[in-house]
C-alpha cells in the first residue's frame, strides 16, 4: 500500500508499494533522503521547488508546470507504474499559465495534489473521478482559506481530504486545520505518515 509523508508547507513524500518515491513541491521539513524516483512541481514560487534538498539518482524525473502545460493544454505521463495528470491550479496569486495541479494514479488509488489555488473550474469534474485522496492549500492569503477549500473538498467528494499550506511561513498550524470542515478530514501533521 503507497504511503504519504507530510513534511510541512505544502511539502509531501509518496512511496509507491514497490517503493517508488515521489516528491511533490519540496521545500519544507524532513525526509529528503530517500532518492526520488520522481519529484513535481506545482509551480516555480521559492517555497515549492527546492531540488537542491532532495537526495536524487541519475534517473530521477522532474516534472515542471512550464512540461505539464504547454500551450494550454495540460499534459499526462506514465512513470514507475505511476500515471500522472496535470490539472488546472490559479487564483490571483498563481498565473493560471504558471502553475499545475496533478492527479496521481497509484496502487489503485488516485490522489489530488492540488497545489497553490483556489477553486478552478475543472474541481467541478472530478467528483467523477471517485478520488480517494485531496490535499487542499488552507492559508487563506496566498490560496483559498480554510472555508473555501471546505467547499471545494465537498464538490470534489474524495473519500479523504487532507488541509495542507496553512498559516503563511508556518510549517503547520491545527487551528488552521481544525476549520477545514471537509467530511472524511483527515489532519496530518509534518513527519507522520499515512497509508493511501
Amino acid at each position: 500500500m503507497a504511503k504519504l509523508l507530510f513534511q510541512g508547507h505544502g511539502s509531501y513524500r509518496i512511496t509507491s508499494d514497490s517503493g517508488y518515491v515521489i516528491y511533490i513541491d519540496p521545500f519544507a521539513g524532513e525526509g529528503y533522503d530517500v532518492p526520488a524516483d520522481l519529484i513535481l512541481i506545482t509551480h516555480e514560487h521559492f517555497d515549492h521547488n527546492d531540488l537542491s534538498i532532495v537526495k536524487t539518482k541519475k534517473s530521477t524525473r522532474v516534472i515542471r508546470p512550464s512540461e505539464a502545460l504547454m500551450d494550454g493544454k495540460y499534459a499526462c505521463f506514465e512513470e514507475g507504474g505511476v500515471r500522472i495528470e496535470a490539472v488546472e491550479a490559479y487564483n490571483r496569486n498563481h498565473k493560471r499559465e504558471e502553475c499545475v495541479g496533478y492527479i496521481l494514479t497509484l496502487d489503485g488509488v488516485t490522489l489530488y495534489a492540488s497545489g497553490d489555488t483556489s477553486e478552478t473550474e475543472q474541481m467541478k469534474t472530478f467528483r467523477a473521478r471517485s478520488l480517494d485522496w485531496a490535499l487542499f492549500p488552507t492559508d487563506g492569503k496566498f490560496n483559498m482559506g480554510p472555508e473555501e477549500a471546505s467547499r471545494c473538498a465537498e464538490m470534489i467528494g474524495a473519500k479523504h481530504n487532507v488541509p495542507i499550506h496553512m498559516m503563511p511561513g508556518q510549517m503547520f498550524d491545527m487551528g488552521m486545520a481544525e476549520q477545514f470542515k471537509a467530511e472524511g478530514r483527515v489532519i496530518i501533521k509534518p513527519g507522520e505518515t499515512v497509508e493511501l
